[in-house]
């Protein structure tokens, strides 16, 4: 149980931790807005390698940035790569908008994305390693409530500093200046982050890994050992983190059974969120909302629109996460995803315009929101054992950049070959395999210890036993 009196104190570190998802939202779909204007300046506007370039350079720093964060943390400390990722949010936002070359914007962009990477793994598992069990979902939810807000903030932001494009000098302004105070506007709450960063405690998991007083951690943060972590003596092991001992992790990963069906299934969960479909939407939205027949004015406002539907119903999911469960939310989200985007496309075939569009991308949004956005950071941050926690979770987050990546980099392409329809099309079958995968394989985490999960998961029976 929380303290009553230090509750207050146990909100203020993890919302200090979840702005490391407020970053990687901003930072993430900043860029959308600004690509109008970006491309222009930089002469890439009819260079489709170019632009893809530019779109894609900070996923491959968060692909760098997740593949070490879990070895990091584990030998340095959750708190110290915190502090690392908001430094990397700062400078990147202060570089990307004052850069005119564009190999140095692009290198920015980099840094940025590395930051990204390294958050989007530490915030999440650092959270639910210091939140007592009876709360954890709802806390791990609050990176997630911090990532649309971040999301959000970015689409008022690019909403806001983009004018008239039919006005000759407001088009000279967005070309100018506006693109890149777009990327500035990140500097206020990333130079937040950095300084709040060092009044938060180190995670009591990793003072107890090192042997450490990770007494005093629970006494600060008020988790009493019925909601603590009781690690066995095995997880009491040497901090030996040579390159031998990654290797030895990742071995463990893929050579034992028991840990080796955790993966695959954090592995497909991970994925997943990506090839849903959800995220092109952010990062194409001139695209899709162009195709459904709106102006680049237009697509600003829809976007906010969607931004508002993102924020409103990762509230609802802070209520149901820990009510109606990991499991049934998962389901829902690949269901419900299914069925919509199979009447996206369809819309797109038959050469639906307006307010219907805008109301099946909104409910796309709304479900991703409630469902797979949130759940997935909640069980990735869930389902492994203390021992191999940090590299599991940098190679999920791995996967679910590469994921990132691999969707961004193909929609452009896809989309010329088999149009808006065929893509949204792909996009509903890749949902229902998903759905018949976590039918059969994810169990319910709802009100378990990290303990509990660690001894359930990792028995030799079949996942299909443990989904209910």
């Amino acid at each position: 149980m929380i303290m009553k009196n230090n509750k207050a104190f146990l909100y203020f570190v993890c919302c200090i931790a979840s702005m490391g998802g407020l970053l990687f939202g901003y930072d993430w779909v900043v860029i959308g807005g600004a690509k109008p204007f970006y491309e222009l300046f930089f002469g890439i506007s009819d260079s489709p390698v170019l632009q893809g370039v530019a779109m894609s350079t900070a996923l491959v720093g968060c692909l760098i940035g997740a593949m070490v964060a879990g070895a990091a943390a584990d030998r340095f400390g959750r708190k110290l790569l915190l502090i690392v990722a908001a430094m990397l949010f700062t400078v990147s936002a202060i570089a990307t908008g004052l850069f005119n070359d564009f190999t140095l914007f692009n290198i920015a962009r980099f840094i940025g994305g590395v930051g990204i990477g390294v958050a989007s793994a530490l915030s999440p598992m650092y959270i639910a390693e210091v939140s007592p069990t009876a709360i954890r979902g709802r806390m791990v939810s609050l990176n997630q409530m911090t990532i649309v807000l971040g999301i959000l903030s970015a689409q008022v932001v690019n909403m806001l500093l983009a004018r008239d494009t039919s006005v000759a000098e407001s088009q000279a302004w967005n070309l100018e200046w506006g693109w890149r105070w777009m990327f500035w506007a990140e500097t206020v709450p990333a130079a937040i982050f950095l300084v709040m960063s060092f009044f938060i405690p180190e995670s009591p998991v990793y003072l107890r890994m090192k042997n450490e007083d990770e007494e005093k951690a629970i006494e600060e943060l008020i988790i009493t050992e019925e909601d603590y972590i009781v690690s066995t003596p095995d997880d009491r092991f040497d901090m030996d983190y040579s390159r031998a001992r990654v290797k030895q992790k990742l071995s463990m990963l893929i050579t034992q059974s028991s840990f080796r069906k955790v993966l695959l299934l954090g592995l497909v969960i991970a994925v997943f969120q990506q090839w849903c479909g959800t995220n092109v939407i952010f990062n194409y939205a001139q695209e899709i909302f162009v195709g459904a027949g709106f102006d680049v004015d237009s697509m600003f406002i829809n976007i906010v629109i969607t931004g508002i539907a993102n924020v409103i119903f990762t509230i609802v999911a802070l209520y149901t996460i820990e009510r109606w469960g990991r499991r049934t939310l998962i389901l829902l989200g690949a269901g419900g995803l299914g069925l919509i985007y199979l009447m996206l496309g369809t819309c797109y075939f038959f050469e639906v315009k307006g307010f219907a569009m805008v109301c099946l991308v909104v409910a796309a949004i709304s479900t991703y929101a409630m469902t797979l956005g949130p759940v997935t950071w909640t069980l990735l941050a869930e389902i492994f054992p203390n021992r191999i926690r940090g590299i599991a979770m940098a190679t999920c987050t791995f996967a679910l950049w590469a994921g990132c990546c691999t969707l961004t980099f193909s929609f452009p392409s896809m989309n010329a070959a088999l149009g808006s329809s065929g893509t949204f099309w792909i996009y509903s079958a890749i949902c229902v395999c998903a759905f018949i995968f976590l039918w059969n394989r994810c169990p319910e985490t709802k009100g378990k210890s990290l303990e509990e999960l660690e001894q359930e998961l990792t028995a030799e029976q079949p996942f299909l036993n443990d989904k209910l």
